[in-house]
């Protein structure tokens, strides 16, 4: 299946992973996003950064949640068939993100179940994890999503 394939609940089987391409911080980048959504020091100014003990400025981990997330989506994996989330479980920021820094997402299913109360739809809980350009885990997190059906088994189309 690729990418340009659209992906339904039916589509998809615990264990199955997915790769992001990646993308770069700048440190422009960095700064406009704290000075929109999270103005902490050491997301603003270097010195500040180097006083809390960081060695120099860092990207927030909510940018990096959303630059991982947006990677991911625009994989199309999901996009022709999702219908958003219930929320998200587990996040943790292992490690600072710096300007100049790539960072990709990989994706993992955890579970699928097929929606008792909605038969058209299916929940997936994925684990993401966000890596640096060395490798390293710099963020993870498990999200539940809800995904369209493309195709129903005979007893759930049946008429009681």
């Amino acid at each position: 299946m690729t990418a340009e394939t659209p992906r339904y609940f039916d589509d998809f089987e615990v264990g199955q992973r997915f790769k992001s391409r990646g993308a770069t911080l700048s440190e422009a980048q960095i700064l406009d996003f704290a000075w929109q959504y999270d103005p902490q020091p050491f997301h603003l100014d270097k010195e500040a950064a180097a006083h809390w003990g960081y060695d120099g400025l860092i990207a927030s981990g909510f940018q990096t949640l959303l630059v991982g997330f947006r990677l991911f989506f625009q994989e199309n994996i999901w996009t022709a068939a999702s219908l958003g989330s219930p929320g998200m479980d587990e996040v943790r920021w292992l490690l600072p993100v710096r300007p100049g820094d790539t960072i990709h997402t990989e994706a993992e299913v955890m579970e699928a179940r097929a929606s008792r109360s909605k038969p058209d739809r299916g929940i997936l809980k994925m684990r993401y994890e966000i890596y640096n350009q060395r490798g390293e885990m710099v963020m993870s997190f498990i999200a539940n999503k809800i995904f369209r059906r493309n195709r129903l088994e005979p007893e759930e189309t049946a008429e009681n």
